[in-house]
């Protein structure tokens, strides 16, 4: 990085602080054909392909992206920062203004329908992107969607509490009940899912983020997908970087990509947790993914995680959290958040500014998220 960016970047960012379910694949899933949405059936492989692009053939998953996201060069944000960046559009995804919890609803959703659930329940906070990407595709599949919010940060914003994907959840029809906090995420859960049974519904649980190993299969597809990208281009690239909360994004992605470009370090930046806590998220579920697709972890599977950028606490931006997000769209015309992609982009910069990466263009995970900027025009406006 320059030494007037390097500069500019560290006055902007001068106040940084530093047990699943088991799921059987099955060529008799009894899935319907008349949900709406193309369902991809569990399909042959060629003895030629990799282990685990065999074994991920072997699930059934609803057909939602359509088409590989791009991944894309940032042409100014590489000419500002001399150094040349791309990413990889998952905010592109089609359903609710984008975002990676699609590429795992695929998986969750073709098991709930599956099962004869008429009812998808989840939890998140109150601007949680995962809660409004679930909502959207339960209305497109017409089932319903109980939701269990948190208010993380324990503000009485009305825009946080009324806005951006809150607004969203009203108009998917979602049934909201707020609660005092997740810390017992999975007991609620299975408390409401109580509830509903006892009520004559049929409720499919998915999980906080979408994140169990059913669903990371998303973003082992998603490694693989990426990793023909990148042979395509060409390109020998320094590092991934993506924004590491709830883990699945985080572990599925790093093990798609373990096995096709095993020397490609795939960095977590945390959005809420540090490193010490975060590790075993992602290494857990990263084992548990593997033995759901009954493959051994590959060797070069390597969690790596920074976590000085998620202060405060969980979905409060900081300083540079808001200058990356000023950055992108003001040098690209890109919609980063405050909560995600924000924090993992001001990782990623103050990771240049440091020189913790090799030599090499850089790709950058964006998760989505847009739609919590309407939550947080006071933390812009401050």
């Amino acid at each position: 990085m320059p030494l007037q960016i390097q500069t500019l970047w560290g006055f902007w960012c001068s106040s940084i602080c530093v047990p699943s379910p088991v799921y059987a694949p099955t060529n008799d899933c009894r899935l319907p054909m008349n949900i709406g949405v193309p369902i991809v059936q569990t399909s042959p492989t060629t003895s030629t392909d990799p282990m685990i692009k065999q074994q991920l053939s072997r699930f059934n998953r609803l057909d939602l992206l359509g088409h590989p996201t791009p991944l894309e060069k940032l042409e100014r944000l590489s000419t500002w920062l001399g150094r040349d960046i791309y990413i990889k559009r998952d905010d592109l995804t089609p359903l609710a203004l984008g975002g990676n919890k699609l590429r795992k609803l695929e998986y969750l959703a073709a098991d709930a329908i599956a099962q004869g659930a008429d009812t998808l329940i989840t939890a998140g906070a109150i601007q949680s992107n995962h809660v409004r990407q679930t909502a959207a595709l339960a209305a497109k599949l017409g089932l319903g969607c109980v939701a269990l919010l948190e208010n993380p940060i324990g503000t009485e914003d009305s825009n946080y509490l009324g806005n951006g994907n809150r607004l969203l959840l009203e108009l998917f029809d979602t049934k909201v009940e707020l609660v005092e906090n997740l810390d017992n995420a999975d007991e609620q859960l299975q408390a409401l899912a109580g509830r509903l049974r006892s009520n004559g519904k049929k409720p499919y649980l998915v999980p906080i983020g979408g994140s169990n190993a059913l669903g990371a299969l998303g973003y082992v597809r998603a490694g693989l997908e990426l990793a023909e990208q990148i042979k395509d281009t060409g390109i020998e690239f320094a590092a991934v970087v993506l924004a590491s909360g709830s883990a699945g994004t985080h572990s599925g992605l790093a093990l798609g990509l373990s096995e096709s470009l095993p020397t490609l370090p795939v960095i977590g930046v945390t959005v809420s947790r540090s490193e010490e806590d975060q590790f075993p998220k992602v290494q857990g579920l990263a084992e548990r993914t593997a033995q759901l697709l009954d493959v051994a972890l590959p060797e070069a599977f390597k969690v790596n995680l920074w976590d000085e950028y998620f202060a405060p606490r969980y979905g409060e931006p900081n300083a540079g959290t808001l200058a990356a997000v000023k950055l992108l769209a003001s040098q690209e015309g890109l919609l980063l958040d405050p909560v995600y992609t924000g924090k993992a982009m001001a990782g990623l910069l103050d990771g240049i500014g440091r020189d913790r990466f090799d030599d090499g263009p850089i790709i950058f995970l964006h998760t989505g998220g847009a739609p919590a900027l309407f939550a947080y025009n006071a933390a812009f406006q401050a």
